[in-house]
């Protein structure tokens, strides 16, 4: 099987309408790390590469004219992506004290644990998922 081989997820990759609000958005909301930027004229497209604490890598594209995503939660494809977190009500409360709006916290009734949902500048649903006593990389 190919598990076997899988260490983790390496990068997921996103494409943003505006360039600038992203990039703000990944590296001063969220605390992202830039790792790369570049921009190719030809193409009028920018290619921003992030590191989460773990070292995740967000890739964020921009290309001039991309077409907009139907947005429902039942469409095929990516619903969300989750960021585990240790504390769910100071990592809600940072992105309330820079204007993110975030949905209330809820518990899984699956796994018992606390989620709770916002949004990207495009409206791409993130989500805050505590695993209490996870080591957090920031720390």
């Amino acid at each position: 099987m190919l598990a076997s081989y899988i260490q983790r997820v390496h990068h997921v990759a996103i494409i943003c309408s505006d360039y600038a609000v992203s990039k703000a958005f990944y590296t001063d909301v969220i605390g992202c790390r830039v790792i790369a930027e570049n921009y190719q004229p030809g193409r009028e497209s920018f290619k921003l590469d992030l590191s989460l604490p773990d070292g995740t890598q967000i890739e964020l594209f921009h290309f001039a004219s991309a077409p907009a995503r139907p947005s429902y939660p039942e469409a095929l494809g990516l619903r969300h992506l989750a960021l585990s977190v240790t504390d769910i009500e100071a990592a809600r409360h940072v992105l309330v004290e820079q204007g993110v709006s975030c949905e209330p916290i809820r518990l899984d009734p699956y796994t018992q644990k606390r989620f709770c949902f916002f949004a990207d500048p495009d409206g791409l649903p993130l989500e805050l998922y505590e695993v209490p006593g996870e080591v957090n990389a920031l720390e």
